[in-house]
């Protein structure tokens, strides 16, 4: 029964002291104590009657008890005498790690009646733990060529003490070379850095040995070692040099691991191996080592493990960047954890109008949106823009509607379709932004025209072509697609309105490959010119003119023709030469032409034949019959020369001209007085006989020249009478047109060529006068027995290219030649 009654009673004891937890109101001040930690289980805190103000026998009789805020109860209570005592051994560094102060929070509960007293302890930490530093012996390779004042940072010591008895300082042996500089982290402990106070010389000393000492204030102050091995390295005399010398950045708590922090370049000047960079995260404290790691070829620095912006919000991380040589620079990436707005906006797309005609009006609606954040509070205003710069524009339609409409005009041709990017981005912060691509694609309309590829086209074929023979292409681009972009071509007349030009050339409408549809002759025409059209096949169609130019190039069909002398297949042509005549002396002048143009016109003159060999020879360019010495008696009366003209064709046309000359005595006296006075007596005929007879027969063939020259005429004048057109005599003075005889010395007749000849008599009117009605162009005595023709004036060419076919050749013959 006592049992029970006992049982009752202490539940009834803690239902009221949970009631009392519930509803109490904690009026009375909080008790403080203190103690040291490490005090043995058992140790004497304070006395908690006397604090409180009771007796001490009462605590008992009141039912005291302890209550813990944490999951743990260090501290017991003696109820009669109301003394507090550590319960077991406090370690601060386990309780509350780098936190100072230290303070354990609990609370004393008097049962009856109910009343709780809030009471707190605070552990003080001791210098119960040395400085460490994790790795005892750190490797350093330091080149010989680095410079006086380099620093090196070192390990920072990890001291679990806090305050004065944490790390306080750090000691370096005695050496030569280098200094200690202690530096402070703005979030965590102290780190030293050694500082190059002389050059190193590898020769001299290839390693150096220190000893690092780490410091606490605690009293009796404790320390810890690490030894220091320094390898001094040869050449490589570039040190890697990063792009900042603090990285910043931002990370939010809740990214994921793996997420990228920052990216971290380095460059060395060196080549080859020693140019190759490493990266790590050297003397780094171990927290750092724990959240972030660096790839060792890229330098990006990435999230290991979780953040905890409560627990740390900053890390300050030394990278190291070593190249193959083992040089080595340092920078920082200063990492800040971002504790806010982590849900970015919500695109909703809820209609598209694609494809879209390239010829749409301004503000036409190509789509239909809306956004949503579901960080109302945090995120703020949504702001929404393209991401480039597009032919659209955002529209606000109702709240958080757009509209995505044309802003300026569209051109299928320049861009066929649009990835148009939707950004939106709330007012965080951080700002966190949505992208939403939109695919709009255009379509096409007939708006832009065939494109020949040439402003103008020249063509050439040459004469005597094959019928149907390929002679060029044209090729025209339409921008456009499909049916808008199937090019046709047809052809045009040109702009004088000639329709023959249809008889010489068809175009294939699909491909424009040109055909010459008969055989050209150069000789008729020179060159000619058409229009060609480019039709598309759109609705309505659009079309583009191009000029195109038919050279037509010359082939060496025609063989040279003999204009003097006269080759009439009768009696060739006789020429006087005086006897006396001296060497050099100009017989007569073979004229040629050739109806071919360029090289294959070009004509030179060979001696093919002659009665007396020696005696004349031909001028090569310009066809001029010399004497090469002087005439002697020997060389008999009549003289005959076989004359070749020959073309630069390939292969080269030639034709000959023969001419019979006459060697008298005494008919060039008088041409010889007037020329100027003779050196040389004036040798007297053998006999008036021989004069007599000469002259006789001389008159006889002059007579029989002049008929047959008629007779000769005549039919020439039928036979060449579709091949030239002559406009004055043919040797008046010497000037053809332009097109067949040219003023140069490559075998054509000169503009000027002034010939004299002298009579026998020496008088005006010389037996040869009765001739100029036959023979206009025959030197004719002008009183003194001297006729001088000197360059008349030029003909005009033949400038009608063009001309029709029936007037094409036929000869215009004055009225002196009939």
């Amino acid at each position: 029964m006592a049992a029970a009654r006992r049982k009752l009673l202490q539940s009834r004891q803690v239902g009221s002291l949970l009631l009392f937890l519930c509803i109490s109101v904690g009026g009375a001040a909080t008790i403080r104590y203190s103690v040291a930690e490490e005090m043995e289980s058992g140790s004497f805190v304070a006395n908690v009657a006397k604090d409180l103000g009771l007796e001490v026998g009462k605590l008992a009789a009141r039912g005291v008890r302890l209550v813990s805020e944490g999951d743990k109860l260090h501290f017991r209570l003696h109820c009669k005498t109301g003394d507090l005592f550590v319960k077991e051994k406090l370690d601060r560094e386990s309780l509350c790690g780098k936190a100072d102060p230290c303070v354990l929070h609990f609370e004393i509960v008097l049962v009856e009646p109910l009343q709780s007293f809030r009471a707190e302890v605070r552990v003080f930490d001791i210098n119960d733990n040395a400085p460490i530093f994790p790795n005892k012996e750190p490797l350093l390779k330091i080149p010989e060529s680095t410079p006086l004042g380099s620093r090196f940072p070192l390990q920072s010591a990890q001291d679990l003490d806090v305050g004065l008895n944490g790390l306080q300082n750090y000691t370096l042996s005695t050496n030569a070379y280098f200094h200690l500089h202690t530096r402070f982290r703005s979030h965590g402990p102290k780190y030293a850095e050694l500082v190059l106070d002389k050059p190193l010389d590898r020769e001299e000393q290839p390693q150096i040995n220190l000893t690092i000492t780490a410091v606490d204030g605690g009293s009796p102050p404790k320390s810890g070692t690490a030894h220091i091995r320094v390898e001094v390295l040869d050449v490589n005399d570039h040190v890697p040099q990063f792009s900042r010398l603090v990285y910043r950045a931002q990370v939010l708590e809740n990214s994921a691991n793996g997420s990228l922090v920052a990216t971290v370049t380095a460059t060395d000047l060196d080549d080859g191996s020693n140019k190759k960079i490493t990266y790590s995260l050297a003397q780094n404290p171990e927290a750092v080592l724990q959240t972030f790691q660096i790839d060792s070829e890229t330098g990006e620095v990435r999230l290991r493990g979780p953040l905890d912006f409560e627990a740390i919000e900053t890390y300050d991380i030394d990278i190291q960047a070593t190249d193959g040589g083992g040089l080595s620079a340092h920078s920082k990436v200063l990492v800040e954890v971002v504790d806010v707005n982590d849900n970015p906006p919500e695109v909703t797309v809820s209609s598209v109008s694609s494809p879209l005609p390239e010829d749409s009006p301004l503000q036409t609606v190509v789509a239909l949106f809306s956004i949503r954040d579901r960080d109302i509070r945090v995120g703020g205003k949504i702001t929404c823009f393209l991401r480039e710069d597009l032919p659209f524009a955002i529209k606000p339609t109702f709240r958080n509607a757009y509209s995505l409409v044309t802003d300026r005009g569209l051109d299928r041709e320049e861009v066929s379709g649009y990835n148009v990017t939707l950004v939106a981005v709330d007012a965080g912060p951080p700002n966190l932004s949505t992208e939403t691509v939109i695919e709009v694609l255009i379509s096409d309309i007939n708006d832009s025209p065939p494109v020949f590829q040439e402003d103008s086209y020249i063509l050439t074929v040459r004469e005597n072509n094959s019928p149907a023979v390929f002679i060029g292409k044209v090729f025209a681009e339409d921008l456009d697609l499909g049916e808008n972009a199937q090019v046709t071509y047809s052809l045009l007349p040109p702009k004088s309105g000639d329709l023959s030009v249809f008889a010489y050339i068809s175009i294939n409408s699909d491909n424009g490959k040109l055909y010459a549809l008969r055989t050209m002759d150069y000789e008729a025409i020179q060159d000619f010119q058409f229009l060609i059209k480019a039709t598309d096949g759109g609705f309505p169609s659009l079309s583009s003119q191009v000029t195109v130019q038919v050279v037509v190039l010359d082939d060496n069909d025609n063989r040279p023709m003999i204009l003097y002398p006269l080759q009439n297949g009768t009696l060739p042509c006789n020429d006087l030469v005086p006897r006396s005549a001296e060497a050099g002396y100009l017989v007569t002048k073979v004229v040629a032409v050739d109806g071919d143009s360029g090289q294959n016109s070009w004509l030179s003159y060979h001696l093919l034949k002659a009665s007396e060999s020696g005696l004349f020879s031909v001028q090569q360019q310009n066809g001029e019959i010399r004497t090469l010495r002087q005439i002697s008696e020997r060389d008999p009366m009549m003289q005959k020369l076989i004359i070749l003209v020959q073309d630069h064709g390939q292969p080269a046309l030639s034709t000959t001209a023969s001419l019979n000359i006459l060697l008298v005595d005494g008919f060039s006296e008088p041409y010889l007085q007037f020329r100027g006075p003779s050196k040389h007596p004036t040798r007297a005929n053998p006999t008036t006989r021989y004069l007599v007879i000469s002259l006789a027969v001389l008159s006889i063939l002059f007579l029989l020249s002049v008929t047959v020259i008629s007779i000769i005429h005549i039919y020439q004048k039928i036979k060449y009478r579709e091949k030239f057109t002559i406009q004055e005599h043919f040797y008046d003075d010497c000037n053809f047109p332009n097109h067949l005889v040219q003023g140069r010395a490559n075998g054509s007749l000169s503009q000027a060529c002034p010939y004299e000849m002298c009579s026998a008599t020496g008088t005006g009117t010389s037996e040869f006068r009765f001739l100029k009605r036959f023979m206009p162009n025959f030197p004719f005595p002008q009183g003194n027995g001297e006729v001088k023709m000197g360059a008349g004036s030029s003909l005009p060419p033949d400038s009608d290219r063009n001309r029709s076919p029936g007037s094409e050749g036929h000869a215009r013959v004055p009225d002196d030649f009939m």
